[in-house]
């Protein structure tokens, strides 16, 4: 599928995709013969991987790092495969505790828009 069909798959911006081709982190499968970039349903999940770690706050290094240890696992041999998942499991810790500080930013902010609305409340039944 051409770029425009694949930013609507995964819900990211053609501008956001070719960012993260010129990062490095995603390389179309093919091009067509007019030189437009061809994604298949791998580079697809690769996108949707890079999506979901954005708003955790991991950098493109960390990025690549990650799809780097997800491209090697499948075909990995027994004296690669234990790095491998030791580096997954060190991504699955940080992104746990990233998960858990952003609903600890969720529960404050719901906080203070709870305050706000009391007070709107408050003030509003007395002015009627």
């Amino acid at each position: 599928m051409q770029i425009g069909e694949a930013a609507e798959r995964v819900g990211l911006s053609i501008r956001t995709i070719r960012h993260y081709e010129d990062a490095g982190l995603i390389v179309p499968s093919a091009r067509s013969e007019g030189g437009f970039r061809l994604y298949t349903e791998p580079d697809l999940d690769r996108l949707a991987v890079v999506k979901r770690m954005k708003p955790l706050g991991f950098t493109l290094d960390e990025m690549r790092d990650l799809l780097t240890v997800i491209d090697a696992l499948p075909t990995a041999g027994d004296e690669q495969r234990p790095a491998l998942l030791d580096r997954l499991g060190m991504f699955h810790a940080a992104a746990t505790a990233r998960v858990a500080a952003l609903r600890d930013q969720l529960a404050m902010a719901e906080g203070f828009a709870d305050t706000l609305r009391t007070k709107l409340d408050q003030h509003s039944g007395s002015a009627a």
